[in-house]
């Protein structure tokens, strides 16, 4: 795909998708080869090769990055260490399962294929789901519904690649490491840190730079100690493959979309206006996910939910007390990256919300008090407990009730009551206890 353009399909003043972007607004022949070369990618192999040439193209903004600087990746190396034996000390965790950690400072582009490649079974899953004909249309016999499905079979390929290509690529902008989506990394104790994004992050808050550098470290070290748990990895990404397995395949959303489009012009003068339609079709490629969402994702999202918090509100709660004795502005910087991640633009969460992730400021608000809760009434042998096996994850009601995943796991814990409170229960009590024999006679006692 030579003639993909280079152009961000969110390089706009309203940071909205644009479809003609990813085309390029040039030779309409160009434009139409390319699409038609996208339509023929398929959902898996030739597609994730096209979705990972999309990000790239996106992340580099089409120009050759630099080379990262030697210097950075010593420094980070010797800061991989000291974050390994902080972190650890901190949680009882194992810093990885299966081996060292390593930590490489990458650019943007290489952040993308090494990011690319394990998400495949999660993209192919998606790709598979979008592309499946339902049973009901494939038998219905309608030739019009034969011509829809037939082209919606080819389009769903295309929109995957263009739309996870896209957005993987957006985000690899701003990207800071590996864990900016709290998903699990099989087979590899490699952390990415985005060296650009974490300058500019640096020069946009004027921060210590080195202390930047530990802060990085440190993250990435707590989330790959928890996420690389094989059964944290293992249901994570069972969820989220599960999600991304039950798009439902509707046809009738894509006739919705294309049936505005007039396809009768066959000067090439009256390209412009087939641009203009294609634009106005896919403009928000999020409505057509949406239109697809299926009953199954809705009770799949709240269990994805609640492990998203926990893992999220136990890295924040052990930054929180390992940061502060080690970096003298911790708490500028993390004001800075946290207010950063709440931040984000609808542009960025659309991957999120393609895998059922919502990480928004209501997530980590539900996963800081459930950990803090849990850290106030059990203790530090009660966060460690949280880790034990896939039993001890915590269920999407114990998220916002602390005493109840404790009540599960028979850790005992004591409740700080105010006595005022227990007064006023007794005094209530007893109002209650005289109304009763007022109104209830004695036995013998006439109305």
């Amino acid at each position: 795909m030579q003639s993909v353009s280079d152009s961000d399909p969110f390089d706009n003043d309203d940071n909205e998708f644009n479809f003609m972007n990813m085309f390029g607004s040039g030779d309409p022949n160009e434009m139409m080869a390319s699409f038609m070369q996208m339509l023929g990618g398929g959902a898996t192999g030739g597609g994730l090769g096209s979705a990972t040439q999309i990000a790239v193209s996106i992340a580099s903004g089409g120009a050759t990055e630099p080379n990262v600087d030697p210097i950075e990746r010593i420094a980070l190396e010797q800061l991989i260490r000291v974050a390994e034996l902080q972190i650890a000390e901190a949680t009882g965790l194992r810093t990885s399962t299966d081996g060292p950690v390593t930590i490489a400072p990458v650019t943007k582009a290489d952040w993308v294929r090494k990011s690319m490649q394990p998400l495949q079974p999660l993209l192919e899953k998606l790709a598979s789901s979008m592309t499946q004909t339902p049973d009901d249309l494939s038998a219905s016999g309608d030739p019009q519904m034969a011509m829809f499905e037939q082209l919606f079979a080819s389009m769903r390929p295309m929109m995957v690649s263009m739309t996870t290509g896209s957005m993987v690529g957006h985000i690899a902008t701003k990207a800071l490491g590996t864990y900016d989506l709290p998903i699990p990394r099989a087979g590899t104790n490699e952390l990415l840190v985005v060296v650009s994004n974490l300058t500019a992050l640096g020069n946009e808050w004027s921060l210590d730079s080195d202390e930047l550098k530990m802060w990085i470290a440190l993250s990435e070290v707590a989330h790959h100690s928890v996420l690389s748990l094989p059964h944290v990895a293992d249901k994570m990404n069972s969820l989220i493959g599960r999600y991304a397995a039950a798009f439902r395949n509707d046809p009738t959303s894509l006739n919705d979309s294309l049936s505005g489009l007039d396809m009768s012009g066959s000067d090439p003068s009256d390209f412009a206006d087939l641009q203009k339609q294609l634009q106005e079709a896919f403009g928000d490629p999020s409505g057509l996910v949406n239109s697809m969402r299926s009953p199954e994702q809705e009770a799949i999202l709240p269990e994805i939910s609640a492990l998203s918090a926990v893992v999220v509100g136990y890295v924040d709660h052990i930054m929180d007390s390992v940061g502060a004795g080690l970096i003298s502005s911790y708490g500028q910087l993390t004001e800075a990256v946290r207010r950063r991640r709440v931040t984000t633009a609808e542009s960025d969460r659309f991957v999120e919300r393609l895998l059922g992730l919502e990480l928004d400021q209501a997530l980590y608000d539900r996963g800081s008090a459930f950990v803090d809760g849990i850290a106030e009434l059990g203790g530090q042998a009660a966060l460690t407990k949280l880790w034990e096996s896939a039993e001890s994850l915590p269920t999407p009601n114990e998220i916002g009730a602390p005493g109840l995943w404790l009540s599960r796991m028979e850790i005992d814990f004591d409740v700080d009551v105010d006595p005022a409170a227990l007064d006023g229960l007794e005094e209530f009590l007893q109002e209650v206890e005289g109304s009763d024999d007022s109104t209830n006679p004695t036995p013998g006692e006439e109305e």
